[in-house]
């Protein structure tokens, strides 16, 4: 039973999870079960997370299946971004140089800043009333 080579990695962005199996193959990329194309239809969100494979020029080589949870729609694209990336320097470390120069090994560390008490907001304040 031998198993073909698998490479798992998980990647982060501001409240998303994205965790991957990446496998040689044709280049079919499936999030949630579901089609790459279905699940990000715009085109941007759709270069967000074929940057890495764009970059390392192993477009069509690999199966990726990733599994993307919280946050949102970009949130789950950089999260797929990340652990692709990661995933990729598992195979190669040679292309480490190019990954690293585009900036795609670094976790994106901005999150959403929290409430504060006896304000509506993080930053905003309520009216003042000076009489």
């Amino acid at each position: 039973m031998a198993q073909s080579q698998e490479f798992i990695a998980t990647g982060r962005r501001k409240t998303s999870v994205a965790r991957i199996r990446m496998t040689p193959g044709s280049g079919k990329i499936d999030i949630n079960g579901r089609n790459f194309e279905d699940y990000f239809p715009t085109v941007p969100l759709q270069n967000i997370v074929l940057q890495p494979l764009q970059t390392a020029k192993v477009v069509n080589t690999y199966d990726v299946s990733i599994n993307a949870s919280g946050g949102g729609a970009t949130g789950q694209a950089g999260a797929a971004r990340l652990a692709i990336a990661r995933a990729l320097l598992q195979t190669d470390p040679n292309i480490r140089g190019g990954l690293k120069s585009e900036g795609l090994l670094r976790r994106d560390p901005r999150m959403k800043e929290r409430k504060k008490s006896g304000q509506p907001g993080a930053r905003k304040r309520f009216q003042f009333s000076k009489r």
